[in-house]
């Protein structure tokens, strides 16, 4: 076969296609079929680049965590610490009745109609179990909507207000219908995904537990979020994508793309926040943040929270990628580096604009309720989308955009770097 025949085969529609010819050889037989799955293995010198490169890092990021290591953190203590005692009930009955009507002058309550009147709750632990008790109707335009049957979480405190009730309903117990939507999540990942779906729900494991027990704690000990950020985002990587996807040479070439696209999407973080003059107050939860935990810094907290945002989006595209080109090179070997990088960014580049899109409407799904408000407002679009809370969503998305579209080159180049290309006397077409 032609060199120039071979190049055709490997460019042509390469954005949904890979050709169908078998290419590399397999011990024990003559050819191997890429469409099995397969990919040769890498050489030696491959292995040794690979391990130049991420073992360095990978010791790196062991080092930083154990330097920054929070050890055990004090958090607030319990609602009994400011005098009430958490407790949980059902409610057996409901005795309803009209508001007070409103005192001349004053405003009506916006929303839907207030409800007044008392319940009879069955406390199930806590002070109290075993014994029903009597409670007010929650009132307010956010207050828990009660009904009979329903499992409530109190608070008993029964000095509260001289002449008021021993429990006061604090929320709706919800663990039992969580527990249930995690089960079917997890089990519907293992019906479809098997044992691939087990070491992904494992790896999702590392990931909370990375962010629970490291990033949260260190940060609330002081130490500076985007760099806590950075490390607790290197450790799920490495354990999160060696898990789900095996130590193979593809997902070192992904986990290379990524801490390449992670730091430059910090970097660029780092310099836009501060061209835009931004504090990472914006909102009731940031300043009230700022208020109680002084020591934190909270415009690294923002760009610790862009890090490890874009982390979920890009792993996802540099898996992809480095799995694309170890089977473009399988399946034409003869093809040159640069066609191969060619051929496979067709395919990076809809798989990115595709997760463009996903990240933005991420963003703006997690702040429609603050849309909706600003929306309501009188004040000038400009003004708004200047405002230091939108200017923080636009930080998040552009900065989370950049990073994860310089992912697809970045990964691309790396893993065509080094894909096995294979002599044209080792592609045997497949009957």
């Amino acid at each position: 076969m032609s060199n120039r025949k071979r190049d055709h085969l490997v460019s042509q529609d390469s954005e949904t296609r890979v050709p169908r010819h078998s290419a590399a050889p397999r011990a024990g037989a003559g050819h191997w079929h890429a469409g099995h799955g397969s990919v040769p293995a890498a050489s030696r010198h491959t292995r040794r680049i690979i391990a130049a490169v991420l073992v360095p890092a990978a010791i790196a990021t062991v080092v930083a965590m154990i330097a920054l290591w929070p050890g055990r953190v004090q958090f607030p203590g319990p609602a009994g610490d400011q005098g009430g005692v958490r407790a949980l009930g059902t409610v057996t009955s409901i005795s309803e009745r009209a508001c007070p009507a409103p005192a001349p002058g004053s405003p009506r309550p916006a929303g839907r109609a207030q409800i007044c009147g008392s319940a009879v709750v069955r406390v199930t632990d806590g002070p109290g179990t075993g014994q029903d008790a009597t409670v007010d109707l929650p009132a307010g335009p956010s207050a828990v909507r009660l009904h009979v049957g329903d499992d409530l979480v109190l608070l008993y405190f029964p000095d509260a207000v001289p002449g008021g009730r021993d429990y006061t309903v604090t929320d709706h117990q919800r663990s039992t219908p969580m527990i249930w939507l995690l089960v079917l999540a997890a089990a519907v990942v293992l019906a479809f995904g098997r044992w691939r779906g087990v070491s992904s729900l494992v790896g999702l494991g590392v990931s909370f537990g990375v962010l629970l027990l490291f990033v949260i704690p260190a940060i609330l000990r002081g130490s500076p979020p985007l760099l806590v950020a950075v490390i607790g985002a290197s450790a799920i990587m490495f354990a999160a994508l060696y898990l789900t996807h095996g130590v193979t040479v593809h997902t070192s070439v992904a986990i290379a793309g990524t801490l390449a696209s992670l730091v430059l999407t910090g970097a660029i973080g780092v310099g836009f926040t501060a061209a835009l003059h931004l504090t990472g107050i914006a909102s009731d939860d940031d300043s009230f943040l700022s208020a109680t935990q002084g020591g934190i810094d909270m415009r690294g907290l923002l760009l610790a929270g862009i890090v490890i945002g874009a982390l979920g989006v890009l792993d996802d595209v540099t898996v992809t990628q480095a799995a694309t080109v170890a089977e473009m090179a399988a399946a034409a070997p003869a093809t040159t580096r640069w066609r191969l990088y060619q051929a496979a960014s067709r395919i990076g580049r809809a798989h990115a604009a595709s997760a463009v899109n996903t990240i933005v409407l991420a963003y703006a799904g997690a702040s429609l309720p603050l849309l909706l408000v600003l929306a309501t407002g009188t004040q000038p679009l400009s003004q708004l989308l200047t405002s230091e809370f939108l200017a923080q969503e636009i930080l998040r998305s552009a900065v989370g955009t950049i990073g994860l579209v310089a992912s697809v080159p970045i990964t691309t180049a790396l893993a065509a770097l080094v894909a096995e290309l294979r002599p044209a006397a080792a592609a045997t077409p497949t009957a």
